[in-house]
């Protein structure tokens, strides 16, 4: 892919990719941008290359979860070498959270890691199941599982969230 084409492909998937970095992110913004800079980086440079296996988006998401698991890995590390604590929320993250946002979070965090990455990419970034399943480097099978599962247990902790607030 010639370099005027590549950026062209990644302007127009942008949105969509921040999104994802996003949700790679457990939604911190800032995070969230330096995974996606990393990640653009890696393409740029030719370390991350597209071999036509998959589409372009499918590809390009999984450098971008690649690229934030490298980076919690390394934070996690650091955090332990240098004993430090979890910065406190910034008062842009707390005015974004409207309660029906929190508590789809809540429900989006009480799944398993892999069933939320799969809901994710299939609900806010537009893939099938099977560009889902390439994305995540696991089987269609495995992937349609995953995705059904979170279906039915995000609409029963939403669903026991209402009960106990009308209750």
């Amino acid at each position: 892919m010639e370099r005027a084409e590549l950026e062209s492909t990644l302007e127009t998937l942008h949105p969509a990719s921040f999104g994802w970095a996003l949700s790679c992110c457990r939604r911190d913004r800032q995070e969230a941008e330096e995974v996606l800079q990393m990640s653009y980086l890696k393409i740029i440079e030719g370390k991350a290359r597209f071999a036509g296996r998959s589409s372009f988006k499918t590809w390009l998401f999984a450098v971008i979860r690649r690229t934030a698991l490298e980076r919690f890995r390394w934070q996690r590390v650091r955090r332990i070498v240098f004993l430090e604590t979890s910065p406190p929320a910034r008062p842009d993250q707390i005015l974004e959270s409207s309660e029906r946002t929190e508590r789809l979070l809540r429900a989006l965090d009480a799944i398993s890691r892999r069933q939320r990455e799969v809901v994710e990419l299939v609900f806010y970034h537009d893939m099938t199941i099977e560009e889902a399943a390439q994305s995540l480097g696991i089987s269609i099978g495995s992937a349609r599982v995953h995705y059904e599962r979170s279906k039915r247990r995000l609409l029963a902790i939403l669903q026991e969230e209402e009960r106990i607030a009308f209750a």
